[in-house]
């Protein structure tokens, strides 16, 4: 007689207006999958769909159908559409806080950020999203603490996932969590992706703000872009912008999100992961070419703001013949 197996966790994959179906269906295949991965002790993790509109949220699929739910975690997907054209969704934000409140532990992938930041439940709390989303969701929820650098942030009763395929991350952390590291090590070798990856930076990319309506500091950002590797320094720019120092900083820093010390690197290392991604120039070269002559200090930039050596970021990126 075939043994039953036993029910660890009762998941919700919240089905969204826009939402990624693709997410949903890949989910519910990997927690199946993973069910063949327990060993002796027979062990499953009950999956089911939820359809949200605004009359509500109901259960349109089930995998163990039959029983009650009492749902253990719920999953916003991620949305294929933009989050600026995401439609507010009240009803599931407000089924979201029941289920939260009965214990449920909330997820959320990419965009699904802005669903579940609508229940008001990760104010204050740390949470990521899709690096190219995050400054949106600041905007929209400044009370979350952006932590956009990871992948996958657990923060116990709240799990949120960067970007749209990190499902597999969130999906293989849960694995982990629920049916044990084994359990997740086979289900991800059996698939054949990586085990849960802890950080976005290595697949984030410089996009320079110019809408923001500050004419002399757009000035001083094309003369950057345009000298970024003889610069000798942005102590100059406020003179050619006509401020002072101090009055300088604050409008660049207030027009693009960072100091005229930081936008500089940004463009070098913009520069140095394109030559590292599209040629087979030697790194010490790549230093000098994008502006530094010291190599280990470009090194150790490049390390810091991409989150790989520049070696291992051209291993996993490079496509130069």
């Amino acid at each position: 007689m075939t043994q039953q197996p036993t029910l660890v966790a009762d998941i919700g994959l919240l089905i969204y207006p826009g939402c990624a179906l693709a997410a949903v269906y890949g989910l519910t295949d990997l927690f199946r999958i993973a069910e063949d991965w327990t060993g002796d002790q027979a062990r499953a993790i009950r999956v089911s769909h939820w359809q949200a509109d605004n009359a509500g949220v109901t259960c349109v699929w089930g995998s163990h159908p039959g029983t009650a739910h009492r749902l253990t975690h719920i999953i916003a997907p991620p949305s294929i559409v933009m989050p600026e054209r995401m439609a507010p969704a009240p009803a599931a934000a407000a089924w979201l806080r029941v289920h939260h409140a009965a214990g449920a532990t909330l997820c959320s992938v990419c965009a699904g950020a802005f669903v579940l930041a609508e229940t008001g439940l990760i104010d204050g709390r740390r949470a990521t999203t899709h690096w190219a989303f995050a400054r949106q969701l600041a905007q929209r929820f400044p009370k979350v603490q952006l932590a956009d650098e990871h992948m996958v942030v657990d923060d116990g009763d709240i799990m949120t996932a960067g970007g749209i395929l990190a499902w597999a991350d969130l999906g293989l952390t849960l694995v982990g969590r629920l049916l044990g590291p084994a359990t997740m090590l086979a289900t991800a070798r059996f698939l054949l992706i990586e085990p849960p990856r802890s950080s976005q930076r290595p697949f984030a990319q410089f996009i320079p703000r110019f809408d923001h309506g500050d004419d002399a500091i757009r000035a001083s950002q094309h003369h950057i872009h345009a000298h970024a590797a003889t610069l000798q320094g942005v102590a100059d720019l406020a003179d050619q912008a006509g401020m002072t120092a101090r009055t300088f900083l604050r409008r660049f820093s207030a027009a693009t999100g960072l100091t005229p010390v930081e936008y500089l690197q940004q463009v070098r290392i913009a520069k140095a992961r394109e030559a590292l991604e599209r040629s087979l120039t030697p790194v010490d070269r790549i230093a000098w070419d994008v502006g530094y002559s010291d190599p280990a200090a470009f090194r150790k930039l490049f390390q810091k703001l991409t989150g790989l050596p520049p070696a291992a970021y051209r291993q996993q990126f490079g496509i130069a013949g």
